[in-house]
């Protein structure tokens, strides 16, 4: 049964979500069709500009992104805090850069005289409008909905583009988080459409390593449709410091061995090796690949551990999770 986005989403238990939208039928958001024989490649171009743009006004940080052909991947971050600590006018600034805000906040922004009443009227939609934008479904509405007109108009059709709303896993810790980064960057290795991270096209790890050797950044020509990503802090709790609690050294190696865990068997995948970020973590491999692997299963809505899991099912009123047994509990 379908849920309401308010008992998935919890931000007392976690700051950090990651989330999964599926073209309809036979739609593509970026590859070859072969029955049409087109190529939508250029749609992936569409969707890092807008995530560029969201990400600017949003109080949402993107951790870890992978645009796919017919889905997309996204690790997000989301800061009450920063939204609780914009003034007025940068609120409604924000808001104004993605849609036309009522007449009585134009006339505000003009700078007219307004009656108290009027001024009451104002607060209260740039409130409105503040908690949005720490809003993750309001982050993916103005994502997908954005999307979904520019493919159906150059597809000269109408109707539904995604498969439905988007999926949520919550990320209750650490771990969670780090395999669910690791899964998401590692999606076209695993489905053969690259062999290492650095040719891993339109994903955060490829724009990471890019960045580290200068090769691409943020703002500057070919890199421009980029989205900024939230920086790693080094090895900090999630509370302690804004960012990523991991230094990028460590989250490279990471990824490079669960590359070459997860299904070695398979085309594409990573030459084998162990990074030391493993022992930091107390890890075993094989538990660790096992929960990286289990970000890939849309029904499994919540990870983290068994504790956190207990914790998170009293916020929103679950009484029932899955996969207790599980080196991170996933739900």
């Amino acid at each position: 049964m379908t849920q309401a986005r308010k008992t998935q989403v919890s931000l007392d238990a976690t700051p950090y979500y990651h989330c999964i939208t599926r073209c309809v039928r036979r739609a593509f958001l970026c590859g070859d069709d072969r029955y049409s024989g087109r190529n939508f490649d250029h749609r992936r171009e569409w969707l890092l500009e807008r995530l560029r743009l969201l990400a600017s006004v949003f109080a949402i940080d993107i951790c870890a992104y992978a645009v796919m052909s017919n889905h997309y991947h996204l690790v997000l971050h989301v800061d009450a805090e920063k939204a609780a600590s914009w003034g007025d006018d940068e609120v409604i600034a924000r808001w104004l850069a993605l849609f036309h805000g009522p007449l009585i906040v134009q006339r505000h922004v003009a700078g007219q005289s307004l009656l108290e009443a009027e001024k009451q009227v104002v607060a209260e939609v740039v409130a409105e409008w503040r908690e949005r934008l720490s809003d993750i479904s309001w982050f993916m509405r103005c994502l997908n909905e954005h999307i979904a007109r520019r493919a159906n108009e150059e597809d000269g059709c109408k109707g539904r583009f995604w498969e439905g709303r988007f999926k949520t896993q919550a990320l209750l810790d650490e771990r969670a988080l780090l395999a669910c980064m690791a899964y998401v960057d590692l999606n076209p290795i695993r489905a053969g459409m690259a062999d290492r991270p650095e040719l891993s096209d339109f994903t955060s790890i490829q724009q990471r390593l890019f960045e580290v050797a200068g090769q691409r950044t943020v703002g500057e020509g070919e890199g421009d449709e980029l989205p900024a990503l939230q920086p790693f802090q080094g090895a900090e709790h999630l509370d302690a410091v804004p960012g990523i609690p991991f230094t990028l050294g460590d989250y490279i190696e990471l990824v490079e061995w669960t590359g070459r865990a997860v299904r070695p068997d398979k085309r594409g995948y990573i030459p084998p090796g162990v990074p030391s970020i493993v022992d930091r973590l107390g890890l075993e491999p094989d538990d660790w690949v096992r929960l990286v692997k289990r970000h890939g299963q849309p029904h499994r809505r919540v990870f983290g551990s068994w504790l956190q899991l207990q914790a998170w099912c009293e916020q929103v009123g679950q009484r029932w999770v899955k996969g207790q047994g599980a080196p991170a509990a996933p739900a």
